[in-house]
């Protein structure tokens, strides 16, 4: 995880804060950065996670974790992390012996077009609380959903599933979900501006990543918006966002305001 950012954000691995949606928006850039900081300040915060990657293999999630000083591997192995490796099981689902008949993948909707029910199944039975067990809470981490849209899936299919996973997660199961999705203004895709739109208004904390207007620049990779939720004469709605521009490095990822970068200073 990124110790400036659990400070941007006010949180710590002592405490985890439960029941919250967190939504993590990009916008010409890549904000898979934020992905790996929540899986990581998650495990090490001691809660159950169940990753569902869409778009990227486990070695390379786990690669960089071993960066970030976690072995996805070891929390697989003791129970702590449960891992939906999205590529695996859709090809599993085209090419793999069974076919498309194959009820246990939890990918099958893609298949036969049906509701995401299977996908919502595998999330219940690995966030499950069980009595004795050692984690602090569930945690669900969907990366990213703007590929499920891609594959054929409706936008209506999407957003019921959202909502029964957060019915579940965050109130039955009293954890947390933290999803990404793409939100490009200059995409003419509506059923992705719906999904975003609606995850806006849903959502306790949205982190949107933004390429520079400027372009690419070494020193400056892009500028992070932190809008918080702020409940004001009854109504649910947000805070002016925090604004912040970042670098991302080898290990860690660097925040600063606008403008005070030290290549600029």
């Amino acid at each position: 995880m990124f110790p400036e950012l659990n400070s941007l954000l006010g949180i710590s691995t002592d405490t985890v804060r439960q029941g919250k949606l967190t939504l993590i928006c990009d916008c010409k850039t890549d904000g898979g950065f934020l992905v790996h900081h929540f899986l990581s300040y998650y495990l090490k915060a001691g809660c159950k996670v169940c990753f569902v990657a869409l778009i990227q293999s486990f070695s390379h999630y786990n690669i960089i974790a071993q960066k970030l000083g976690l072995n996805l591997s070891t929390a697989k192995d003791e129970g702590q992390l449960v891992f939906l490796e999205g590529l695996k099981s859709y090809t599993e689902l085209h090419f793999g012996e069974k076919g498309g008949d194959d009820n246990s993948n939890p990918l099958s909707f893609l298949r036969t077009g049906s509701e995401m029910k299977p996908l919502y199944e595998f999330i219940c039975s690995a966030l499950a609380p069980s009595a004795g067990q050692p984690w602090k809470s569930s945690v669900l981490i969907l990366d990213d959903l703007s590929v499920l849209l891609s594959l054929g899936v409706t936008s209506v299919q999407v957003l019921d599933f959202m909502h029964y996973c957060r019915a579940t997660v965050c109130g039955q199961y009293k954890g947390n979900v933290v999803c990404l999705v793409h939100g490009d203004e200059e995409c003419d895709d509506e059923a992705n501006e719906l999904v975003v739109k609606s995850l806006y208004y849903q959502s306790n904390l949205i982190l949107r990543a933004e390429g520079l207007s400027t372009g690419y620049c070494k020193d400056v990779h892009g500028q992070l918006k932190i809008f918080r939720e702020a409940n004001k004469a009854g109504r649910r709605g947000y805070n002016q966002p925090d604004i912040y521009q970042y670098k991302i490095q080898d290990k860690h990822v660097s925040f600063f305001a606008r403008g005070l970068s030290s290549a600029v200073l």
